[in-house]
């Protein structure tokens, strides 16, 4: 494996996959894992506590303060490698995964002002290099020069089933058919809108891992690097 620290950029759909597959990377790499998604459902929390979001809409004349007060940030939890998310020094980390939040943050994502706020605190987070961090826009926003670029995806019907599983380990009720209407609405606000689209890097690798286990991922990663040589 290379001694250079890589940039490690993963894209794809919502729910399939890569937050665990990107926090795998960075362990196996001894790499800072930086959760892209998780600071777009922070200020979507902070929007519908300041009740911004309303009808499905955003207030644009309160979004710039609401961005600019919100204090995101990741902590390490106690003796783990995972990470969770603050918002003005407060866990959120299980709030922000909430279907109310998932059925909003495309809304509040798609905002120019709130995309470049964040993109601007992802770059300065990745300027150190050895990072690996997944999103919607990474290898074709933030870091288009990424030295490597995965784009994620899985069939619709197997990401709702993944979703709701988590969601039960969390003692957290919604049905099954709510999380899948929930994710394709998701899959086309994000591939429409005006403000850095969900899009496939011409340079990326595609994984689709709707029949793979943890293991085959890690293992077609490995591979990757093999083919790379790095």
């Amino acid at each position: 494996m290379t001694d250079k620290k890589l940039i490690i950029a993963i894209d794809g759909h919502s729910s399939c996959g890569k937050s665990t597959f990107a926090k795998a990377i960075a362990a196996r790499m001894n790499y800072i894992y930086i959760d892209s998604g998780a600071m777009y459902r922070a200020v979507t929390l902070a929007c519908m506590e300041q009740g911004i979001v309303r009808n499905g809409a955003v207030d644009e004349k309160l979004l710039p303060h609401v961005i600019e007060t919100a204090d995101i940030n990741f902590r390490k939890k106690e003796g783990s490698a995972q990470t969770d998310t603050f918002l003005n020094g407060i866990n959120v980390e299980e709030r922000i995964r909430s279907i109310d939040v998932a059925s909003n943050v495309s809304l509040v994502s798609k905002s120019t002002r709130v995309r470049e706020k964040m993109v601007a605190l992802q770059r300065r987070m990745g300027r150190n290099r050895g990072i690996v961090m997944d999103g919607r826009d990474i290898g074709t926003v933030v870091f288009p020069g990424a030295d490597i670029k995965i784009f994620m995806t899985a069939e619709a019907g197997i990401r709702a089933q993944r979703r709701y599983r988590e969601l039960a380990d969390k003692n957290l009720k919604v049905s099954l058919e709510e999380i899948r209407n929930n994710i394709i609405a998701r899959d086309k606000m994000d591939e429409t809108r005006m403000e850095s689209p969900l899009l496939k890097a011409p340079d990326a690798f595609v994984l689709d891992n709707s029949y793979m286990t943890p293991e085959q991922q890690m293992k077609w990663f490995d591979d990757l690097l093999s083919e790379m040589n790095l």
